[in-house]
């Protein structure tokens, strides 16, 4: 059974790199993405993501859950910025071209369909490369990462422990959801959606009992060790920063400054073509 998310071990580059060093350049990256919407910015760092992906051995299939909820929850998204402003477009580019009317003030316009695509652009920017952090740093070292860079070695274990958590949750639903459904207790397709979900209630509560126990169990472990005592702990799962540390957090500050070099250039975070459409078809009425 596969893991919903957690660390996978692969011989690559990617895995290589300290934990400290990738989460500085994912918050790097990630920066770069949040404050632009220059079309072609957006494009390039997908296309470096996907390179970024190959380069790590992690296949698709090993985080196609997460994907596949990324996924839906980007058309929901788009569904509701419509829904709710199906005038925001219009409204950051300045100009309208109306493709089709739907019903009422709903018209799809060039301007909301580009900004809509610019919003996917950034789902698909930034989420993957988090994944990609996610799958390739081992939780002990990313605790260390954290308090590498000052957060607290509390709070830096508690992450830890979340992340370790997550594949033991999905485990013990696959084991429970086994055990009742040899009682009889059908949650497969072949039942109705409502009888579905009743019976996924036999799961979910043993589920939430067996998860406060071991919550329970970790946490007077960690009390009898004397857990929170000193101000700062070491880690066994540190490591020093190398070479390519150094490198790929150069490129990462390099790429986070052209990114916002060009975003930023004229003034203005959004990448709009139609005023060059618009100037263009101007100069043609003149010269015509």
């Amino acid at each position: 059974m596969k893991n919903l998310i957690g660390y996978i071990n692969r011989p690559s580059v990617i895995h290589s790199l300290t934990g400290a060093a990738k989460l500085i350049c994912m918050l790097l990256w990630s920066t770069a993405v949040m404050l632009t919407y220059d079309t072609r910015v957006l494009a390039v760092l997908l296309i470096m993501g996907l390179i970024t992906f190959v380069v790590s051995k992690i296949r698709i299939g090993d985080v196609s859950i997460v994907l596949a909820f990324m996924l839906v929850f980007l058309l929901i998204n788009n569904i509701a910025v419509f829904f709710f402003s199906p005038e925001e477009g219009v409204r950051i580019y300045g100009t309208r071209h109306e493709l089709c009317h739907l019903f009422g003030w709903y018209y799809v316009t060039a301007e909301q369909l580009f900004y809509m695509m610019n919003i996917s652009l950034k789902y698909f920017t930034i989420i993957p490369m988090a994944l990609l952090f996610i799958v390739t740093t081992d939780p002990s070292e990313f605790a260390a990462s954290l308090n590498r860079i000052g957060v607290s070695y509390r709070v830096s274990y508690a992450v830890a422990i979340a992340f370790r958590y997550i594949p033991d949750i999905q485990r013990d639903y696959h084991d429970i959801a086994q055990a009742q459904q040899a009682r009889g207790i059908d949650i497969s397709s072949k039942e109705k959606l409502g009888r579905r979900i009743k019976n996924a209630a036999a799961i979910l509560i043993p589920l939430i009992m067996q998860s406060l126990s071991r919550i329970e169990v970790i946490s007077n472990a960690m009390e009898l060790r004397g857990f929170g005592k000193n101000k700062t702990r070491t880690w066994y799962s540190s490591r020093p920063f190398r070479v390519r540390d150094y490198i790929a957090m150069a490129f990462c500050v390099v790429v986070a400054i052209v990114s916002l070099v060009i975003t930023f250039y004229d003034g203005n975070r959004f990448y709009n073509p139609f005023i060059a459409q618009k100037s263009f078809a101007t100069i043609f009425y003149f010269h015509s």
